[in-house]
């Protein structure tokens, strides 16, 4: 039987004949989008529906911060198990089955639980098929070409966050004319139509991804493997983890926007408009993802990297000021969003590509699984923290205290050496 290396090199080698823009990485990219249409039409109406049904900020942090948790420890496993067994296309099947289930329990919702419960959901399906699929491009290009592949698949992922929320923005401003028995009802008309590119994503994902070649490794250890990582990776995952404290949830971004303009535009208007400053970002983050992943594979991925968790440390400090300011400016907004949709573009087509750099092919799946759960754990810490700070004592200091945990992390992958 041929040994996982072999067939990844037999597959790299087959891969830098056809380019880096195979089917397997253009069929991830489209079911990336239409996954992405579903749920970041959630992730942009959310935070107006809590308002609507009278939930504070403090219970949007920790369900964020859950569902976080919740998606970085399936990675974990999900990686481990794909790893061992060989099994990786079914797995990232039913993680795409999932999104669409947890949209509708949200859109079932009246309270704070089923939320919780439908976010849960969704996330446990993203942390299920996230390291898989990110696997299965890796191993369908050469590793000179990753950073271009990855910004390519990222560039796509975030077409769907763009054109979701755009529509979802659009049809929750139609569906305010119409007759509902709550405010919550046009809401509630939303998801339940983000339930049909979900289940787009599973149909193009099954028609479209081959997996390479993954032999199973049934010797495989789960705590033996994660001792035996090499140390430059151990370090790696720390400087991502304390970076990932300050990260919070971006959906806790479109709160602020929405609490900064709620005074001069009342709520429905101005969620509206934070829901558009969150396309925005997705924006800009579709065309800076590539051009990143292109940089990256002349410069060094690493660098740039470095480079994007600085643009992070300054979307938190920009927030902070604009709370102490009471800044209400939706042009000065924009740019914050910018600089967000910027470092989200460096952070997700690299952090993977890193990795790969970092680790053994044999266990390439499991330890994208340990970088996701370390990110999900830190940000369930940074999205439950600034919710909390946010409402216990104030907005500034909650952003604050991100940026400073970003910059921190920052520091620390600067120390990442060979």
């Amino acid at each position: 039987m041929k040994t996982v290396t072999e067939n990844i090199t037999n597959n790299d080698n087959s891969v830098q004949g056809n380019g880096w823009l195979n089917r397997t990485v253009a069929g991830a990219g489209i079911t990336s989008a239409l996954g992405d249409f579903c749920y970041e039409t959630t992730t942009v109406i959310l935070p107006g529906f809590l308002a609507v049904l009278g939930i504070p900020a403090a219970a949007l942090g920790i369900i964020e911060g859950i569902a976080d948790a919740v998606a970085s420890f399936t990675k974990m496993v999900s990686g481990y198990i794909a790893d061992k067994l060989g099994h990786r296309k079914l797995l990232v099947l039913v993680g795409y089955g999932l999104t669409p289930l947890g949209q509708a329990l949200i859109a079932l919702a009246a309270g704070w639980p089923l939320i919780l419960l439908g976010r849960m959901v969704s996330w446990f399906g993203k942390g299920l098929r996230g390291p898989l699929r990110d696997a299965i491009v890796i191993q369908a290009v050469s590793p000179a070409t990753r950073g271009r592949a990855f910004g390519f698949h990222r560039a796509a992922d975030t077409v769907g966050a763009v054109f979701g929320p755009l529509l979802g923005v659009v049809l929750l401003g139609l569906a305010q004319g119409w007759h509902w028995s709550d405010d919550a009802g046009p809401f509630r008309f939303v998801l339940w139509l983000s339930l049909i590119p979900g289940l787009l994503a599973l149909l193009a994902f099954l028609a479209l991804v081959q997996d390479p070649q993954h032999s199973p490794n049934p010797a495989l250890k789960f705590f033996g493997s994660l001792r035996g990582l090499p140390s430059r990776f151990k370090r790696y995952l720390g400087a991502v983890g304390l970076f990932g404290v300050g990260d919070f949830s971006h959906t806790l971004l479109i709160l602020a926007a929405t609490t900064l303009l709620t005074p001069s535009m009342g709520v429905v208007q101005a969620a509206q408009v934070a829901g558009l400053l969150y396309v925005w970002r997705n924006v800009v983050q579709v065309a800076a993802s590539w051009p990143v992943g292109w940089l990256a594979d002349r410069v060094g991925h690493l660098p740039v990297l470095v480079a994007g968790y600085g643009l992070g440390v300054a979307t938190a400090v920009l927030t902070a000021l604009a709370f102490w300011s009471d800044l209400d400016s939706v042009a000065l907004l924009a740019g914050i969003f910018c600089i967000a949709g910027l470092y989200v573009a460096v952070q997700e087509a690299l952090e993977s590509t890193v990795t790969a750099e970092m680790v053994p092919a044999e266990t390439m799946t499991m330890s994208m699984g340990a970088l996701g759960t370390v990110n999900g754990t830190a940000k369930f810490l940074s999205s439950a923290t600034v919710g909390v700070v946010w409402t216990a004592v104030s907005p500034v200091l909650a952003f604050a205290l991100a940026a400073t945990f970003m910059l921190a992390g920052t520091l620390a992958i600067l120390r990442v050496r060979d």
